[in-house]
């Protein structure tokens, strides 16, 4: 059944009246008002009332708005079980809002089996009506492949659709495909407007990616001060990599005054929502008390918390606390375990400790062949202390056959670099040639 009633047109007490007298559309109209505080006070209980009669009339626009009656808890006990039952009676009647609702509990689990077969057919039938919403929600699936074969051509289409009706989401979604190429030809020119037109209308996560195109110079000019603008407004809608990466402006004085306070207060917070990188930036504010008071265990239980997250970086300075003793007992062994978590991942400064640790027996058994591979891979990388140490190791034989040649080549590389240590050695070649 249709609503036939246009409010504006009957008095209230007209409305009123045809609504006790049984007429559906009455019915249904007196529900919103209480719903949405119009004319009548605020009240879900009513509202929940007066769909239900509509609703029972087959009023389809009633059994949408009893199941978002459910779904929120709204003069109801929330009940996703229910607001499923009633979202799918309006759906069937093809009320667009309610066949996208439906999709949207498929595709999340709530009060049905989670099916993203399910959620694709309702989404594609609200999107077809134009919904924007379902327009984003079917080319979310596309682009994972849920529900549907995996279609970036497809996910260009629907999020272009709603992205064209200036759907936010729909902006910022075709702005990521133009960024990353996915189902068009990378281009940062496009990808930096749909952002922009995304972030104008506060999507955080656009605002964010907005900053990180101004910083790099990605279809914009490069500006570190804009980035700091649009770095800054999704930093305080909760963003982390947008949080982190005002905290690395403020601490270089890059596109703002530098400010190591301002800088320790958004790393802390993208760090507190687990962003490895910003954990290790708060273990070194620690260690160099800078910004912060310094303080060595709570360093070691942020590098803990970054190197736990994979962060290389944080892995070689946990170790490098263990080596020292600082804000954690002096445990050799424990430093070896972090060094070498780092060193494989090709940390110049941790292979040159792990082989440090082998060269005097701390923490591992010494092992001159172990010391010399990772000196020598340190070496290649440029760290002039690495490349002393395996110039020295060449001059003694200690894990590699003597070879004042190579001795010559590595301590060069580390004068060359102002590691008086190494002029020493090559002055001992030098007597020995």
């Amino acid at each position: 059944m249709d609503i036939n009633i246009n409010p504006d047109s009957i008095s209230l007490k007209q409305l009123i009246q045809s609504a006790e007298e049984g007429e559906a559309s009455a019915q249904y109209v007196i529900g919103e008002m209480f719903a949405k505080g119009q004319t009548f006070p605020q009240d879900y209980a009513q509202a929940m009332n007066w769909y239900r009669k509509a609703a029972d009339q087959d009023i389809a626009a009633a059994q949408n708005s009893i199941g978002w009656l459910y779904a929120n808890g709204h003069g109801v006990t929330q009940d996703y079980v229910e607001a499923a039952n009633w979202y799918r009676k309006a759906a069937k009647r093809g009320v667009a809002v309610a066949q996208y609702h439906l999709g949207e509990l498929y595709a999340d689990g709530i009060g049905v089996l989670q099916n993203y077969e399910e959620a694709a057919q309702w989404y594609r039938k609200a999107a077809e009506q134009g919904m924007a919403s379902a327009q984003c929600g079917l080319a979310g699936l596309y682009a994972e492949g849920l529900g549907v074969i995996k279609d970036y051509d497809e996910a260009v289409k629907w999020f272009r659709k709603a992205a064209e009706q200036e759907f936010p989401a729909g902006q910022h979604s075709l702005g990521w495909l133009y960024a990353n190429g996915y189902g068009v030809s990378q281009d940062y020119n496009e990808a930096f407007q749909w952002y922009l037109q995304a972030a104008e209308r506060d999507v955080a996560a656009a605002q964010a990616e907005l900053g990180r195109l101004y910083a790099n110079g990605l279809g914009v000019k490069q500006s570190t001060q804009e980035a700091a603008i649009w770095y800054r407004k999704a930093a305080e809608q909760g963003i982390a990599v947008a949080q982190y990466n005002l905290g690395v402006l403020y601490s270089k004085g890059e596109g703002i005054p530098q400010d190591a306070q301002e800088a320790a207060i958004w790393y802390r917070k993208a760090a507190e929502q687990g962003i490895a990188a910003a954990q290790n930036s708060m273990g070194w504010l620690y260690t160099k008390g800078y910004g912060v008071q310094q303080d060595y265990q709570a360093a070691a239980i942020w590098y803990r918390k970054a190197a736990d997250n994979k962060n290389i970086a944080a892995q070689n300075s946990l170790g490098w606390l263990y080596a020292k003793g600082y804000g954690v007992p002096q445990d050799y062994k424990e430093a070896s375990i972090w060094y070498r978590k780092a060193a494989e991942q090709g940390v110049a400064a941790a292979q040159n400790s792990l082989g440090r640790l082998y060269a005097s027996g701390l923490g591992v058994d010494q092992n001159y062949d172990e010391a010399a591979y990772w000196f020598l891979k340190a070496a290649e990388q440029g760290l002039a202390v690495a490349q002393n140490s395996i110039g020295w190791f060449y001059i003694k034989g200690h894990g590699v056959p003597i070879d004042f040649a190579q001795a010559k080549k590595w301590l060069s590389l580390a004068v060359a670099q102002g590691d008086e240590n190494a002029r020493k050695g090559l002055k001992i070649i030098e007597s020995k040639l």
